[in-house]
Formats: structure tokens, C-alpha cells, sequence
């Protein structure tokens, strides 16, 4: 019967198209919601892999000194004692000032000295790449190599076999014969290639470097670095693990986890998935109020009939037990018809990447996207739970027709 009361009738058009219009608003509220979240999500997902691809877990620093190391050799064994512990390898880092040779237009940049091949396992893209023969520091005079960003390396004009001079002013000596005393540590490498790891902030200022070449351009003795570069099995056991990995090395000894590094952004990110999330639930809302309109109407339009039905001996619950059946039929065909079109519209949206995004402000090319089945179940649930609750009040309101009063309705 409730099934009949959905169907069109001659006298019932225009509460069949308010069904419609009720079954189309459950319909791009849950669409919306699916297909924002999965956005919301994406982006989580793709900037938390892209951060841990160019950055190790836990970073290991000594305490003073400038990030400066010693002993690194004996650290690094330390720290590798730890089960939870993939890998570790050295590194050292300087904030420069970068330029081509033979112009003079330069570009703030950060040198990384590294050891491939130093890890039980790749401790970055970069690395990796290096370990699989994709790049090399190979160069073909007597520079050493390095590795440009290929946002810094287009900025300066950079192709490979150019040379590149870099600035450091953590190494500073005193030279008389100079304005002002003072002459910052200047070294020439020989670019060998690019890298892009999708991370504009990265891309625009890193180069990789061999770590006897940062060390020369530091002024650092053999055995010592800026810090330790440490990955997990696990990159979120990291913030709990940072406390025995700095007991394991020395009480002289901190570290700084990938996730207290960028913990305001994730935090950003969340707080904007929960606001939009409650936004959008908003429209489900809105849509449960056509469904309470819909079945006043029907109510409204069906009370002979009710009257006659409660007459022949339909009790009370069988009449209530109708309308909510009706009610949540709207609801979940509206709700199983977003979810179908939300899902879809997410899947193209990923394969085929049609919304690009400015690097520059958002980090990353492309509009990254990903289906969390237990986002996914929470927003069909919710959907279907305040469609049922929209029924209850007319449905209420039909169970306690009277059914001599239902009869004599005009």
C-alpha cells in the first residue's frame, strides 16, 4: 500500500512530483556530501604521502651546536637497534642562495647532503630514485653532482651539465680585503639532473647534494652531520616513538617527528572536512523537510481512504507503519541514488584529473580524491536516519485519524 501511495495517480500528480522533488533533494545532498568528503579526504591522503615521501619520520638533532652531529656513526647504530625502525642515514642541510654561473639572477634554495644507499631502505623519493638508477650525482668534470628541484631549476634556467653556484652563510670566513670583513662559503656543483616530487614548497628550493660536498660547503669534520634521518614500518607511531628513539641516543639528543611538523595543516584540513561535512548535511536536512511536506499532502489527499481502511479494521501502528514505509522509501532511493552518483562523479574526477589546482597555494597539481568506506557508510546512515525521522510526525498525524471524521472529509 505504501508503494501505491508512491505511484502516480490521477488525483495525485502533484504529490507524485513532490515525491520527486523530495526523492531529487536526498538525492544532491548525499551526492554533494559524498563527493566532498572523498575531496576533503584525497587531499589528506596525498599530502600526507607526498610529505612522507620527501621527509623521513623522525628527524634526530643534537642539542646546540647549530645542527651540528657528531659521531653520527654511533648514533645512527643506536637508534637502529629499534624493531619499529626501517632505516636511518645521515644528512647535513644549509639555507643558501642559489644562481647559474653565468647570471646573476638568484633564488634562496636549501642544500641537503645525503648518503645513498646509506639506509637498510630509501629514506625519500629523492634517494630512491638515486638507488634505482633514475638519478645520479655522476658528472662529467671535477665539480661534484647535484640534484635541482625542477621548479628552482626552471626559475634559474638550469638544464644538466650547467654549473650552479651556491652561497652558504653558515660557514663563514673572515677576509679583510672584502667589504664589511666577511665572505659567506661559496661552492660550484654541476647539475646532473631534476626531480619533481609533486610538492611545490620542496621543488622550489631543494638540492641534493653528496654528503662530502655539504660537509666542504659547512666546513664539517668527516663524522659529523646536521642531524639523523629516521623512517618507521609505521610513519604513525612516530610522535610515540620520538621519546625512546632520544633516550636510546642521549639526553643531549632531540627529535622531531613528521607529524608535529606539519601538525597545523592536518589539523587544518580535519577542522575544514568536519565544517564542510556539517554544511552539506545541511541540504540532507533541508530535503527531509520535503519529505514531511510530501506526506502531509498525501495524508491530506488520502484521508477518506484512511478513514475507510481504519473503518474495515487497519489498527492505528498499520496505518503508522504505511506512511513511515513511505516516507523512508524517499529516503533511501534518494540516498542510494546520491551515493551511486557520488561515487561515480568522485571516480571521474580521479581518473581523469579534470580539476587542476595552483601549486603554489594548494601544494599539489591536481584535485586529489579517495573513497573512505567508513565516510561513505556514516553519510548513508545519517541520510537514511533523518529521512525515518522525517516520517514520524505524519505519520503520527495519519495514525490518529478518526475514522468517522476521515469519512466525512471533503
Amino acid at each position: 500500500m505504501a508503494r501505491r501511495y508512491l505511484a502516480s495517480r490521477r488525483k495525485g500528480r502533484f504529490v507524485s512530483l513532490i515525491t520527486l522533488i523530495a526523492v531529487g533533494g536526498i538525492f544532491l545532498g548525499v551526492m554533494a556530501l559524498i563527493t566532498v568528503i572523498a575531496v576533503m579526504a584525497g587531499l589528506q591522503e596525498d599530502l600526507r604521502d607526498r610529505i612522507l615521501g620527501t621527509n623521513p619520520h623522525v628527524y634526530v638533532f643534537e642539542t646546540g651546536g647549530a645542527f651540528r652531529l657528531g659521531s653520527w656513526q654511533r648514533v645512527a647504530a643506536a637508534i637502529d637497534t629499534f624493531p619499529e625502525v626501517r632505516a636511518t642515514a645521515p644528512y647535513a642541510v644549509s639555507n643558501v642562495a642559489a644562481m647559474r654561473q653565468d647570471n646573476l639572477y638568484m633564488q634562496p634554495g636549501r642544500v641537503l647532503g645525503i648518503l645513498p644507499g646509506a639506509g637498510r631502505a630509501p629514506l625519500s623519493l629523492v634517494d630512491e630514485q638515486i638507488q634505482a638508477g633514475e638519478l645520479s650525482f655522476r658528472t662529467g668534470g671535477d665539480l661534484p653532482g647535484a640534484l635541482v628541484g625542477y621548479r628552482l631549476a626552471a626559475n634559474l634556467s638550469l638544464l644538466p651539465g650547467d654549473t650552479l653556484l651556491v652561497l652558504s652563510m653558515e660557514n663563514i670566513r673572515a677576509e679583510p680585503t672584502v667589504p664589511g670583513g666577511l665572505l659567506p662559503a661559496m661552492r660550484q656543483f654541476e647539475v646532473t639532473g631534476t626531480f619533481d616530487t609533486g610538492m611545490y614548497e620542496y621543488d622550489a628550493v631543494d638540492i641534493y647534494v653528496p654528503m662530502a660536498a655539504a660537509q666542504d660547503l659547512l666546513g664539517l669534520p668527516e663524522d659529523t652531520v646536521s642531524g639523523i634521518l629516521v623512517n618507521l614500518h609505521d610513519p604513525d607511531q612516530a610522535r610515540k616513538l620520538g621519546l625512546r628513539l632520544r633516550e636510546a641516543a642521549g639526553w643531549n639528543y632531540v627529535t622531531q617527528d613528521w607529524m608535529s611538523m606539519n601538525a597545523a595543516l592536518f589539523s587544518a584540513l580535519r577542522l575544514e572536512k568536519i565544517a564542510m561535512g556539517v554544511i552539506l548535511f545541511l541540504i540532507v536536512v533541508v530535503a527531509a523537510f520535503n519529505i514531511v511536506s510530501t506526506l502531509v499532502m498525501v495524508v491530506a489527499d488520502k484521508t477518506r481512504e484512511i478513514g475507510i481502511l481504519k473503518s474495515m479494521g487497519m489498527t492505528d501502528g498499520m496505518v503508522l507503519r504505511i506512511f513511515m514505509l513511505q516516507g523512508l522509501a524517499v529516503g533511501i532511493i534518494g540516498t542510494v541514488l546520491g551515493g551511486i552518483g557520488g561515487w561515480l562523479l568522485v571516480t571521474v574526477v580521479d581518473r581523469y584529473e579534470l580539476i587542476k589546482l595552483e601549486a603554489q597555494v594548494y601544494f599539489i597539481d591536481t584535485l586529489p580524491v579517495s573513497i573512505q568506506p567508513l565516510d561513505i557508510g556514516l553519510i548513508l546512515l545519517g541520510s537514511v536516519l533523518i529521512s525515518f525521522l522525517a516520517t514520524i510526525y505524519p505519520a503520527r498525524q495519519a495514525a490518529r485519524l478518526v475514522p468517522v471524521e476521515a469519512i466525512r472529509h471533503e
